[in-house]
């Protein structure tokens, strides 16, 4: 039996019977794997919460229907046990491509079909892998990321080196709770400098340079407001009442 082949023509059948829905679909490959996994013998048992699970079925009587269905349409021979203690038994029809593909020759669509629903921990030696060969920006059904998106976002994200005027600087310091005196403080700054860093470097993104002026704002703050405290205290040990009772004892 070979895997790619047998996946090829259930694909194929699955594409021009409209009487299919995704969970007869979802049922099927998972009898598939059972099938692969007792390679491919004539008759296997199943047990049905193993099925179920496996296909995402959460009702017994959808299950029932749904393999039952399989096997009137012919993808499948279902003989239910009547017996609690054995499973049923199913018997996998053997399907065919009314197109089958010469021996060496490549099926894109019916080998990106294949390629996609085969268990990622069974890998097929010999076979051509177009997944793996995608071209730069199209969608990769693996993990459904678009190859070359993450790169051009880095690149925006480090081209953002000069804000797009002082109304960017000060609605980015408002979300991040300070007023507009501090942007502008910012914004100034920065602009006299050409948006260069002290040791003469093109900034890469303002943002980041703007949340670490942030910090050390806060940082500063936070330091004159100890500086005060300290101050007030030395200030009120050495303020002393102009009546004084020389009777109190020292």
């Amino acid at each position: 039996m070979n895997y790619i082949k047998l996946l090829n023509a259930a694909f194929e059948k699955f594409y021009f019977d409209d009487r299919l829905n995704p969970t007869h679909i979802s049922l099927y490959m998972a009898l598939f794997q059972e099938w692969n996994s007792s390679r491919f013998a004539d008759e296997f048992n199943v047990n049905r919460r193993d099925l179920m699970l496996a296909s995402k079925i959460g009702s017994k009587s959808n299950y029932h229907r749904c393999v039952t269905d399989l096997h009137s349409w012919g993808y499948l021979s279902y003989f239910p046990s009547n017996s609690p203690y054995k499973g049923s038994k199913i018997k996998m029809a053997v399907l065919f491509t009314t197109a089958e593909p010469d021996t060496g020759q490549y099926s894109p669509t019916l080998e990106q079909l294949a390629e996609r629903y085969r268990p990622k921990n069974d890998p097929v030696k010999g076979q051509y892998r177009p997944i793996l060969e995608q071209v730069e920006g199209q969608y990769h059904p693996t993990t459904g990321l678009t190859l070359g998106s993450t790169i051009n976002n880095h690149k925006q994200v480090n081209s953002i080196k000069k804000p797009k005027g002082w109304q960017a600087v000060f609605i980015f310091f408002e979300e991040k709770g300070f007023n507009a005196d501090e942007a502008k403080k910012f914004f100034e700054h920065y602009q006299t400098r050409n948006w260069q860093t002290s040791d003469g470097k093109e900034i890469r993104d303002w943002r980041s340079v703007a949340i670490n002026w942030m910090d050390r704002t806060e940082l500063f703050n936070e330091e004159n407001k100890s500086n005060k405290k300290q101050a007030s205290q030395i200030k009120d040990n050495l303020r002393t009442t102009k009546n004084k009772d020389y009777g109190q004892p020292l």
